[in-house]
Parts: C-alpha cells; structure tokens; sequence
C-alpha cells in the first residue's frame, strides 16, 4: 500500500475541525484507510538519517496508508476533499474541460518515429494557476507517486510538467538518434546530448534506476516545442528551458506512454487533484492530439462513466436491507453520484466520477455502500450454509512426505523461488534451452532473474550460508518449481518436487538411495522391474547427467495407470546421484554431496 504524508494542521483546517490522534484513526478507519504514524517533518528525517534534519519544520505530519488503487487519495488535496465529502461537509467537485477564450487548442502532433518506442501521448494545460510552497511541494509529489503506482515505474508511463509561458505551441513528439537529442536537464546548466545523458546519470540514485528503460533503443522519445527547443526526454527528465516555479501561472502537461489507458488515468488523476489552484477552480484546458494517421484525440476525457448495480444484489453482500434511497444516500458520501433507475426499481446508476478508477464492477460499488455504512455497524450473522474444510490432495500428499522424510533425520528448508539464471543453469552444469525457465522481464538484481526449474541451487545456497554446521548435513525442500508452458492458459505450470541432499566426508549415496525407497514404500509404490510391464511402480537406470559425477547417478521411472485414458504409461519423475566436483565447485562447497530430486505430481 502507498503512503503519503500530510501535513496535520492543513487537513484539519481543511476538515474544519481539530482530532485528536484516536479520533482520526477511527475517521481513517471508517474511510477505508489506515493512519499509521502521527510525526513530524523532523521526526521523519531523524529516522531517515537526514543531515538537514534541525532545519526542518516542526509541523506535525500524518503519514497515511492508501489502497494502492485509490489514486485521488496519493495527495493532500484529494484526501481532504474525499473526507470532506464523507463527513457531509461538502459535495463533490464538478471537473470542466474548458476550451480557451479564442477556441485554438494547443496542439501534440506525434511523429511515426515514436511507435517503435513510445507511441502514446497525453496532455492537459491548467490556466492561471497559483502555486505555494505548500501545493508545488504536493503537486511533484504526487507525481512521484503516480510515475511508482500506476505508471509502473515509468515503464508504463511518464509524465512532464512545463512552465507553458517559456515554449511555444504546437509541439511535437517523436523519437530520434540519441547524438540528435541536445538539450541542459532539469536543475543542470550543461547542455547535452542522449548518450551524455545516460553517462550523466548512470550513478543517480533518484533517475539512474529509470535508464534501463530506454538506454538500449537506437532513438529515443522527444517532445519538442514549435522552435525546436527540447521539452522532455521521456521517460527520463525535463528541460531546464520549461521548468515549472512557484511563479509559473500556466502548466502544460504532458504525459508518454506505452499503454495510452494508463496514461489517460494519471493525467485525469493529476489535473483533477490540482485545477482546484487555478483562477476557475476545477476547469481544465484540453490539448488536441494528432496521430500519424491522422487520428485526433483530446485530453483529457472527464465525463462521468456509468456503472449500475442491484439493490438486492448490495443487500444480500452486506447482510442490509437497505433501501434505494439510503444506498444513494450512502453512496454519495463516497463521492459517486448515485440515483435509483426509473426503469428498474432494484437497480442503482452511479456516475463515477474522473477520480474513480477503481470503481469496475458492481462489487465496488456494494464495497463503497458497507464503508460508508460502516464494516463495524454490519449485522453479525450465522451463515446459512454448513461447510468444511479440508486440505487439497496435492497438499496433504506434501505434508506426509514431508513427514516421512523429517523423521528419516533430514531438516527442512524454505528457499526463494526465484534465482539467478546461472545458478538454475550453468552452475548445474545444464543447457538452457529457453523453452523451459520462465524469465522476469525486468529483474532488480542479478540473483533473481528467473523462477527456478529445479529445488537443487536453492538447497545448495543455503549449504554454502551453512558450512560450518557438523558433518553430516542433511536438508530438504518439498515445493513448486515453475516451467513455461503454451498449452496452459496461463503459458506456466507448478510442478510440486521432493529434493534431499546428503553432506559429509564421504558422499552417501547409500543414504539418497534409501531415503527413495522409503518415501516410495510410504506412497505405496513398489520397486519393479522396467521389463515387467505388467506391474506398477517405479525402477532406477543408470544415468548420463552432467549435474551428477560419472557412473554415479540414476534417473528415477514410474509406470502407472493415466487418469484420463485408463491405460498404462512410464515416465521418468527424478534422478538422484553424487553432485559433480564443478556443481559444488560453483556453490562453493567443499565436501561430497548426494542429491535426489524427485516430482510428486507426474499426472498433471
């Protein structure tokens, strides 16, 4: 969940009324929210070990957890106006996109150059604005908030605020040359071009993490004014040229993006919280988009969407019997404007607001109706059902060996799912064959850029972080691996796996061989004879495995009868064998090591 911090006495004055610290936790709590700290500004930057930190006010701050799906409450101004409306003490704004005086819009023309990139683009001009130190510092907050929440961290979209006073309309977007690109950033005063930039930087705590976006196209997205001075370099940073100051009046904004959806929602988001600071409050100047087909867009799109849902549908959920009129009523406290059908005496049409986007279906509506009732003032009532529960088969079958092999004198343990690609690869001694690990797109660090295909690095890397433990060292895990799978639905599947290793001074592979058998003669599965297929169970053949040591492995075959065509099939569920020299070499240990792995669900 997002956190923002409010100040204090803002909101109370803005809430017309002073809490004390319980109070506003309960408001919060009614409202769906969590207050979770009441600080200061210095407080927060003494914990935070900021050197700054006495020359800060002492303004007491609320630090708030929002619903990460609540975008109108990331902001001092949409949170106020929100509890406003829910303590009744005044109505929803109403949001107006005005044309200006001489009726010529400014005007995006998108390039085709920007497809291969970055191909959508939004904007919205806020007339006569009047910016504090207060709301400057509240309005590039929120921005930051929203370039983390929906915007993905910039990946999905980005968004550059101008000081529409210094550029000069129409403007263009379109991607090109990184050597092309020449402009001074945001807060510098040397001019650069693309690649200098990525140098610049590449060690920047705040904007270095957001390179990667772009830093391996051939071109990157441009904005451009009418004289060719550069606006922004998307998703990365402004010009200095369009900085916007306490002393800017009118903003333009403009916002990139991969999913145009996204980029509409943040600038909605965004214009809606701030228009209430300019000279006609809550009206907002549309930007005209023309796309390389020609296609014309406007931005942004404030009307109310119509959602509807079932009285009895919203009493049956909360356990109510409310009706019509007092759902409306309810409803509007959470700022919807809400009225009963005339054509259906058991539905209610709701208007959702611009600031609403997490209002999708009639279960959000029904959820809005209980908070504004109150989850606390809900009947408490028998279910009119008699169930129960029981573990799924997969599971309880996971529980049993578990225990079998906990009491064979193996302890167990929990690794991460993800791991590095060597480790699931190379320092097994296997070939990816990129078919089977499914990979992160965007991994944060070397160590977890794919899921793993097999419980045996994760099993190793923590016999490295437990070298000085007693010999013998004997570890287990029973837990899903992933694979990549196109016939699913999903494209993946889990697969549940037993895998044991054994340490010691001498390899025991006896120890391995007979920890099989006994979860074998557990699950009811006995050993037999690959020639005899007239039985059932599971038989062992000498294996060539590059994980394992020469002449020292064997994969592990099942014959069985399939569930879907009542015939009898074999296939091969695990191997088992001495790790070979290079694998612990790789894990960086130094004592022989026996490995079993094994799949419990070879059915599926």
């Amino acid at each position: 969940m997002p956190t923002v911090n409010i100040d204090k006495l803002a909101l109370f004055e803005a809430l017309e009324r002073d809490y004390t610290s319980q109070e506003f936790f309960e408001l919060c709590f009614r409202f769906g929210i969590e207050l979770e700290e009441d600080t200061s500004e210095r407080e927060i930057a003494e914990k935070e070990g900021s050197k700054n930190a006495e020359h800060l006010s002492e303004r007491a701050l609320l630090k708030i957890d929002i619903p990460a799906n609540r975008y109108d409450l990331l902001c001092q101004e949409g949170l106020a106006r929100a509890l406003r409306v829910f303590e009744n003490k005044a109505k929803p704004p109403v949001y107006k996109v005005v044309k200006p005086a001489d009726g010529k819009l400014q005007q995006i023309r998108v390039l085709e150059s920007t497809q291969e990139i970055r191909p959508f683009i939004v904007g919205a001009v806020l007339r006569n604005i009047t910016f504090t130190p207060e709301n400057y510092a509240s309005f590039i907050d929120l921005q930051d908030k929203l370039h983390n929440n929906i915007c993905r961290k910039r990946t999905l979209a980005s968004m550059g605020t101008h000081d529409l006073d210094t550029i000069q309309g129409p403007f263009t977007y379109e991607a090109l040359p990184h050597k092309d690109i020449k402009f001074v950033p945001l807060n510098k005063d040397v001019e650069v071009d693309g690649d200098e930039l990525m140098d610049l930087y590449a060690e920047d705590k705040h904007l270095g993490k957001f390179l990667h976006i772009i830093k391996d196209s051939p071109v990157y997205p441009v904005v451009f004014d009418s004289n060719r001075t550069v606006c922004s370099l998307p998703p990365i940073i402004n010009s200095e040229h369009s900085k916007i100051t306490l002393n800017t009046k009118n903003v333009l904004i403009e916002i990139t993006a991969t999913d145009e959806h996204k980029a509409s929602t943040a600038l909605n988001t965004l214009v809606t919280m701030f228009s209430e600071y300019c000279a006609e409050p809550f009206t907002i100047e549309p930007v005209e988009i023309v796309y390389p087909d020609n296609t014309v867009k406007f931005f942004p799109d404030l009307a109310p969407r119509n959602a509807s849902a079932k009285i009895d549908y919203i009493n049956s959920c909360t356990g109510l019997e409310l009706p019509g009129e007092e759902i409306c009523r309810l409803l509007n406290r959470m700022s919807l404007d809400a009225s009963l059908s005339s054509d259906d005496s058991n539905e209610v049409l709701v208007k959702v607001p611009p600031t609403r986007w997490d209002i999708l279906h009639a279960c959000d509506i029904m959820e809005d109706v209980a908070i504004s009732y109150g989850y606390d003032n809900l009947p408490k009532k028998m279910p009119n059902v008699n169930t129960f529960g029981s573990a799924l088969p997969l599971n309880k079958l996971s529980d049993h060996v578990r225990k079998e092999v906990a009491m064979a004198g193996f302890t167990e343990v929990a690794p991460l799912i993800l791991c590095s690609h060597d480790e699931n690869f190379k320092h097994l001694n296997r070939a990816d064959d990129s078919k089977t690990a499914i990979q992160l797109a965007n991994p944060k660090t070397a160590e977890y850029q794919v899921v793993r295909t097999s419980l045996l690095p994760g099993i190793l890397k923590t016999l490295n972080s437990n070298k000085k433990l007693p010999l013998p060292i004997k570890v287990f895990e029973v837990s899903d691996v992933g694979y990549k799978d196109e016939t699913r639905e999903r494209r993946a599947r889990n697969e549940r796996h037993l895998c044991a290793t054994y340490t010691s001074k001498t390899s025991g592979f006896e120890i391995i061989h007979g920890l099989l058998d006994r979860v074998m003669t557990m699950l009811s599965t006995p050993r037999i004879h690959k020639s005899d297929t007239s039985e059932l169970g599971y038989w062992i053949e000498e294996a060539v495995d590059s994980t394992f040591f020469p002449g020292r492995s064997a994969y592990v075959f099942l014959r069985y009868i399939c569930p879907e065509t009542k015939s009898r099939k074999a296939c091969r569920i695990g191997s088992f064998g001495v790790l070979h020299p290079l694998v612990l070499e790789n894990f960086e240990l130094s004592n022989p090591t026996t490995a079993i792995e094994i799949n419990l669900e070879p059915f599926v």
